[in-house]
């Protein structure tokens, strides 16, 4: 619409950045060789990170590649989703015509979710299913578009876009391949507060080996020189280029901005206020462009010239030149099409909104809703209800901005973006007060019929309750658990003796009568199984009292999709919590009620259920064929989250049974597919339980990796962490670092604790803090644990947590043989876990195995010959896929045959602890290393070293590096002394003997005093 206008004071000189352009060079030399990059750029506003991209996109563009550029937008950013991804595929349509209508051919009706001009919005699909096929359908026309020539995709100002961009960017980021893309982002690093959303996707995007990340930092005083040069056409003058350096710090847009001021003689008319200084430029344009430009900052970061003429009520001549001006003045600029006007720095239009009046905002918005809803053509048809609502919200005025708010938020929910929708859901919570029954009920009732929130319960009246359950499931959709559960809890107060058309419709007759506070008993069961699945996530219960509830309120009623929901998830309750015939009989009735209603989706948890269920029982290969059935079922809109759920179940039912290298295969694909469908929370389950796989094949830098992915992705619960706490504790356990592994324990714990604890979770971390204990010397402190996590029996059904926890405490009685303050209550605690092995099966493989290493372990701890029983642990092991619990079995082995002697016992010994050792030296097992170094020392057998050949043997000490007088100091250590009773008996001062200790605890990686002597007790280093 406009051509181009030249400014003075804009350089037009491009200065610097070349370190910048060489990487932007390397990853687009890169993408054209067919590996897809990133490339994000940061810095503060104005440093120049436009200007950067706008030169680069014309040198790549002039290098034959295809560019598209899109913007992200402020005002109005959460109900216009998508929307930078929009402008460049607009860019693409225009720019490749029939070919990009060629790529899309068979998905139009998905695509125009981001494209409209594709035609009608397919709305078959629901959803997170829906969702992750628009963004792979996406992934597909990039990589078809890129496939024979280099594609620059841009989006500019990443620091205001929506959620749903951010989460399809790193949808594109882990899923393009093989394609000539480079994708590049800019934002603003200084707008980046400590809760910014940007934060976590900038640290979950550079973790990808295609992403690089820039930051740009402000001109040195040289390259303001010549950006002043390059404005001014000449040197500046010394003192000028002193004062605009130490007034911009080198910031190049406000070096711009003092250089009109202050090369143009008028230095007084800056001030020190940064608005002002912003201002300057928009006060100096005529009265008439002023008011265009006024108008302009409250329609948005990019406004329309359509409805900005409608807006100003000019014609469109004078519109034009009031258009000019401003361009011209650089403080607008026209859009890609020239249909469009944004602002040309943010900041400034921040400062012309800050400018305004309150009640002059309102009238401006109400002036744009209304030219909007008289014609609205005036803006993209994806964009009318987001925009609308927003300045309805602006203008104040309920009665408008209610059903503006709800139809916007179907049409959010309707592209599957579900961030936006509960924002937009929030704003109409907001106003719900301020309007008529009468209006609630028809903005609510068209909402719901344009797609709100799913069919959750059936004939949705349309009224508050219903506005509460979408945005419940929006807030749950995206994260936001503890917001989910208190509009939960205020839909049952909402509901609490209110008869509704649903209870009406399904019949008065009922089991039992109503429960007193729920009125309408089917939408009530479904916020309390709501309820159920958001205070488990929250860890706030173990949510019988929720799904208990839930039952009492469907008992007696017409077989419903609600009542299939409630027994589905009261078959995982007893799963989990009281696993066997109860379980298994709920769990069947589940998957047949789920038959008979249609609810497919939710049979399909139920029959993963049941799957599990039939393993436990000892069926294992009927279960499993039964789970793997379900996996392999065909992913479909409505089922991705369940299916993949049940990869992670799948798998950590083969880790259970320790089949671990299908585990990992299992879990391998079922992150994957998680990821590539958006869900981030399901791909961090599987991946925790990848990570217990991978430890137990002993691929601890594999299992360190897969952690970190699943800790660095957006909307994982506090459920979720807590398990990857949890694992990382016994990562860090296995490896010798005890104090990670007791922090690790404390994040773990504030999920596993509380009045309802799950045993699979609650055992499991038992293990790893009598591990702990037993690594300190506190044998008390072993049994104490032991007695709070056993009780009268270990839980039915967890005997894949329950072994090794046995294992563990065994183990430590035998370590603590010998000590004087484990001898008194020994007996006791022996004949403790021998009673607990008692209820334990066997039937799998590794059971039998960890069975066997249990009773030898409890043999050494009361004295007696265990060499047979070791010598079947060792055969047992060997059969398994488990290199870490093989390693230790043979060291005991080991131990036991040289404490019986004998030259052939000798040599058995030898061979064992050479396999060991060279197990341990494989994974990284520090503490399992040095007890096999340190029994090698003790018993004189040499070990391999890592030339080949063969090393002396060394002494106990020897090998953990203590010198002599090391090894007296932590004799006495051992014996309690202080370092001032030490520094006594050696002739010391108490300094030197607290260096002394000091490097004694560095060397045996102790924490401590106490555990300094427990190390040395259970090595030996004092035996004769």
């Amino acid at each position: 619409m406009l051509g181009t206008v030249h400014s003075s004071h804009t350089s037009p000189v491009f200065v610097g950045r070349s370190a910048e352009l060489t990487a932007l060079g390397e990853a687009l030399s890169r993408a054209e060789a067919g590996e897809p990059r990133a490339l994000f750029v940061g810095g503060e506003a104005g440093v120049g990170k436009t200007r950067l991209i706008q030169e680069f996109l014309g040198r790549a563009a002039a290098g034959g590649a295809v560019v598209a550029l899109g913007g992200c937008v402020e005002t109005g950013a959460d109900a216009l989703p998508y929307h930078p991804v929009s402008a460049a595929l607009r860019s693409l349509r225009r720019q490749l015509g029939a070919e990009l209508l060629a790529a899309v051919a068979g998905q139009e009706g998905e695509l125009a979710r981001l494209l409209p001009e594709l035609g009608e919005m397919d709305q078959g699909r629901s959803e997170s299913d829906g969702r992750a096929r628009l963004f792979e359908l996406t992934v597909r026309l990039l990589e078809r578009l890129a496939a024979d020539r280099t594609l620059v995709l841009a989006l500019e100002d990443l620091h205001w876009a929506d959620r749903s961009t951010r989460e399809l960017l790193s949808y594109l980021l882990r899923a393009l391949t093989d394609s000539r893309l480079l994708i590049l982002a800019t934002y603003r690093a200084d707008d980046l507060h400590r809760r910014h959303p940007l934060r976590p996707a900038l640290a979950e995007y550079e973790r990808l080996r295609t992403v690089t990340r820039l930051e740009l930092p402000r001109f040195d005083r040289d390259e303001v020189r010549r950006q002043l040069a390059a404005i001014h056409g000449g040197a500046p003058p010394e003192q000028v280029l002193d004062r605009v350096f130490d007034r911009s710090e080198g910031n190049a847009f406000f070096v711009e901005e003092l250089a009109r001021s202050i090369l143009a003689g008028s230095p007084g008319a800056i001030r020190d206020s940064l608005r002002d200084l912003l201002l300057v430029r928009v006060e100096a344009l005529p009265d008439q462009v002023q008011r265009v430009v006024r108008i302009a900052a409250e329609g948005g970061s990019e406004v329309e010239f359509r409805l900005l003429a409608a807006v100003t009520g000019l014609a469109e001549d004078e519109l034009i030149e009031a258009l000019r001006t401003a361009v011209g003045a650089a403080v607008l600029q026209p859009s890609d099409g020239g249909e469009s006007f944004r602002f040309r720095h943010a900041l400034m239009r921040e400062a012309v909104v800050g400018d305004l009046l309150p009640g002059e905002r309102s009238r401006l918005s109400r002036r744009y809703a209304e030219a909007l809803e008289a014609d609205p053509t005036l803006v993209r048809s994806e964009e009318r209800a987001g925009r609308l609502a927003g300045y309805w919200f602006d203008a104040r005025d309920p009665a408008k901005a209610l059903p503006a708010l709800i139809a916007a938020a179907a049409a959010a929910r309707g592209r599957h973006a579900f961030a936006e929708q509960h924002h937009l859901l929030e704003r109409a919570l907001e106003l719900w007060d301020d309007t008529s029954e009468a209006l609630r009920r028809r903005a609510m009732r068209q909402g719901v019929d344009d797609g709100l929130c799913p069919a959750i319960y059936p004939d949705m009246p349309g009224d508050f309750v219903d506005l509460l359950a979408a945005l419940t499931v929006a807030a749950r959709l995206t994260g936001e658990r503890e917001r989910a559960l208190a509009l939960c809890n205020r839909a049952l107060r909402a509901l609490e003796g209110v008869p509704s058309p649903t209870s009406r419709a399904l019949g008065s007759g009922r089991a039992g009568g109503t429960p007193p506070g729920d009125g309408d008993p089917i939408r009530a069961a479904w916020f309390w199984t709501e309820r159920y699945q958001l205070t488990r996530d929250l860890s706030r219960s173990d949510g019988w009292d929720e799904i208990a509830h839930a039952q009492e309120l469907v008992k007696g009623l017409p077989p419903s999709v609600v009542h299939a929901d409630v027994l589905t998830h009261a078959a995982h309750w007893y799963a989990v919590h009281q696993p066997g015939p109860t379980a298994i009989e709920t769990a069947k009735q589940a998957v047949e009620l789920c038959r008979l209603t249609g609810a497919e989706t939710t049979g399909l948890a139920a029959q993963h259920t049941l799957a599990w269920l039939i393993i436990d029982s000892g069926d294992v290969e009927a279960g499993l064929a039964q789970a793997r059935e379900v996996c392999a079922r065909e992913l479909e809109p409505g089922n991705a989250n369940v299916l993949l759920r049940g990869y992670g179940n799948l798998s950590t039912a083969l880790h259970g049974i320790g089949r671990y290298a299908e585990a990992v295969e299992v879990a391998e694909q079922g992150s994957g597919l998680a990821d590539r469908h958006g869900l981030p929370d399901t791909a961090s389950f599987i991946d925790c339980n990848l990570a217990e796989s991978l430890t137990q094949l002993g691929r601890w830098a594999d299992a360190d990796e897969v952690l970190l992915r699943a800790l660095g992705r957006r909307g994982v619960s506090v459920r979720v962490r807590g398990q990857i706490a949890g694992q990382r504790a016994e990562l860090a356990l296995a490896q010798g670092a005890y104090d990670e592994a007791r922090q690790r324990l404390e994040e773990s714990d504030s999920w596993t604790t509380g009045p309802y604890p799950e045993p699979q979770h609650t055992l499991a971390t038992a293990r790893i803090a009598i591990v702990l204990a037993a690594a300190d010397g506190r044998i008390l402190d072993v049994r104490s644990l032991l007695d709070a996590a056993v009780g009268e029996a270990i839980a039915p059904s967890h005997q894949r947590y329950g072994w090794p926890l046995l294992y563990e405490a065994a183990a430590a009685e035998a370590r603590a043989r010998g000590r004087a303050v484990a001898e008194p209550g020994r007996a006791a605690a022996v004949d403790r876990i021998r009673k607990a092995m008692k209820g334990q099966p066997e039937f799998a493989p590794v059971w039998a195995a960890q069975a066997r290493m249990t009773e030898a372990e409890l043999l050494t701890a009361e004295g007696r010959d265990a060499t047979a029983c070791w010598t079947e642990a060792v055969a047992a092991v060997e059969r398994l896929e488990a290199p870490p619990l093989l390693a230790t079995a043979r060291l005991r082995l080991a131990e036991v045959l040289i404490t019986r002697g004998g030259a052939g016992s000798r040599r058995a010994a030898g061979e064992l602890l050479r396999q060991a050792e060279a197990a341990a030296g494989e994974m990284g097992a520090a503490p399992l290393r040095m007890e096999i170094t340190t029994l090698a020392g003790r018993a004189r057998i040499p070990l391999p070293q890592a030339d080949g050949e063969t090393a002396p043997p060394p002494t106990p000490a020897t090998a953990l590096g203590l010198t002599a007088r090391e090894r007296e100091v932590l004799r006495l250590v051992a014996a309690g002394r202080s370092n001032r009773q030490l520094a006594e008996e050696l002739f010391i001062s108490p300094k030197t003997a607290s260096v002394h200790v000091s490097n004694i605890l560095a060397k045996l990686g102790a924490s401590g005093r106490g555990q300094a002597a427990a190390i040395a007790h259970q090595l030996g280093l004092f035996d004769e």
